[in-house]
């Protein structure tokens, strides 16, 4: 389904990857501004379960969500 991180700094060179995937080829990408991508993460968030269960997966319950959401504010102001 998704690679499996195990660390913040494997979460880093994740987000590094995807970060230059979009600068290579974001024309490309079906959701290519911040506001479609946004949506569409949270529609993929909402609908995960479903797609975890479509992937024969369960949700991670351990999941850090407070994490991530301090991660995505903090993007919008972090220089």
């Amino acid at each position: 389904m998704s690679p499996e991180l195990r660390s913040r700094e494997e979460l880093v060179t994740f987000l590094r990857g995807l970060h230059e995937e979009f600068r290579a080829h974001g024309h490309e990408w079906e959701n290519n501004t911040l506001d479609n991508f946004l949506e569409a993460l949270a529609a993929w968030v909402h609908d995960a379960p479903g797609a975890y269960r479509n992937a024969g997966e369960q949700i991670p319950l351990d999941g850090d969500w407070t994490f991530m959401a301090r991660a995505l504010l903090a993007a919008s102001i972090y220089e």
